[in-house]
């Protein structure tokens, strides 16, 4: 049985319009010999505006309720594409997360997908009927509905594609996957082919085209997935194992981040103890932290600095108060108005001397960097929003990207 995952995000099906030329898409597709299981989000901007309705009744609705909400958007597509597709002549079920055998575990608003009962998706798929599956949804072990997060409908598909074993192709509105944001550098190259590692580090990077849990998934597994547009009949990009002439870029591409806030605690104890039971209360909340740099330990105490997703601010928030309570000397600093620039490659495996590179390009722009961290294949700055532009610019062009 040749099955291939396609995945359509929200812009893709955001009319009925649109909802009918994915359908014929998905057809023409069929036709080539193929079984169809499809993955689809909420319509255009239909998840923001239940969520606004939400925090309109009130400031912190429960995270439960929310899932239970914001799952509903996913119903309203795949009941709608099912439609479209048998007025066109061919049969299609629409099932949810929980009735398709999405099982997760972990926080509401943030799950993580546990096992896909894949029986129930094969059986559809002997009778010949096009699969609809919600994406970005599931039942965890309490029977409850719970969501995947921002972008979780990539991760369904790739969830579904290394569950069967098969092609992941993810549609969307831009034509694949760029060395950076044409809408912040419209000379922006795109890129035929890039590996799991860089396209995994540029999209927890805030690349918003790939949701990050979705290539882990892929690289698990082994699935090559291809990201092109739903619109255009444009070649996409491939996200797939690295090869030797993948290696020949120094830098791949170029992320922007604006989602972040930092937080820096000042005069910590110098032990590794406390800074433990701070960081284990974050994780407990699973709140997700990116970039960390220390001071060296004066007058047996140190500053700590590190970046949150500003929606996570509230949570983080209520850490730093408890811990300020429990050791006086420690005070805190939030600043909401950062910037976080990001450049990954897996060229800097074997070459040095790029963070010296870039530092001198951002000195000769005359632009402070007020945090830096590396990685392997990865380096980070942050800067002040009103710098991006120029950052970007002196390292696209220095790099070719």
């Amino acid at each position: 049985m040749n099955i291939v995952v396609q995945k359509y995000g929200g812009s893709s099906v955001g009319s009925i319009e649109r909802i009918q030329n994915v359908a014929r898409r998905i057809i023409a597709k069929k036709n080539q010999n193929n079984k169809m299981v499809v993955v689809l989000s909420a319509m255009g901007d239909n998840t923001d505006d239940l969520l606004k309705m939400a925090y309109q009744i009130s400031d912190k609705p429960p995270k439960r309720e929310i899932d239970m909400l914001i799952s509903t958007g996913e119903q309203v597509s795949i009941s709608l594409l099912s439609m479209a597709l048998d007025a066109m002549g061919h049969k299609a079920i629409s099932l949810t997360g929980p009735q398709v055998g999405i099982k997760t575990t972990g926080h509401h608003t943030k799950s993580r997908i546990m096992d896909i009962d894949d029986a129930i998706i094969r059986k559809y798929l002997k009778e010949d009927k096009i699969v609809i599956v919600a994406g970005f949804q599931g039942i965890n072990e309490k029977s409850d509905i719970t969501t995947l997060g921002r972008g979780g409908s990539d991760t369904t598909a790739a969830a579904i594609a290394g569950k069967l074993q098969c092609k992941c192709e993810i549609y969307t509105d831009v034509d694949g996957i760029y060395s950076l944001d044409p809408r912040l550098y419209p000379n922006a190259r795109k890129l035929d082919f890039i590996s799991y590692e860089e396209m995994l580090e540029m999209a927890s990077l805030g690349a918003g085209v790939m949701h990050s849990r979705a290539i882990e998934i892929g690289q698990k597994y082994n699935i090559p997935i291809y990201v092109a547009s739903s619109i255009n009949d444009v070649p996409g990009t491939i996200i797939k194992e690295s090869e030797k002439n993948m290696e020949s870029a120094l830098i791949t591409g170029l992320a922007i981040d604006n989602n972040d806030a930092m937080i820096t605690l000042n005069h910590v104890p110098y032990s590794i103890n406390v800074t433990a039971e701070f960081f284990d209360n974050l994780a407990k909340k699973d709140i997700n932290i990116d970039m960390i740099s220390q001071t060296s330990p004066q007058d047996n105490g140190v500053n700590i600095s590190f970046t949150v997703p500003k929606n996570e601010l509230s949570d983080a928030k209520e850490i730093l108060v408890y811990m300020t309570k429990k050791y006086p000397d420690i005070s805190y600093e939030i600043k909401e108005d950062i910037c976080k620039l990001s450049v990954v490659g897996i060229g800097m495996r074997s070459q040095s001397g790029v963070a010296a590179k870039i530092f001198v390009l951002l000195a000769k722009a005359g632009i402070q960097v007020e945090m830096v961290t590396t990685s392997e294949i990865k380096i980070s700055y942050v800067i002040k929003p009103a710098d991006q532009k120029k950052a970007v610019e002196v390292i696209a062009v220095e790099f070719e990207l």
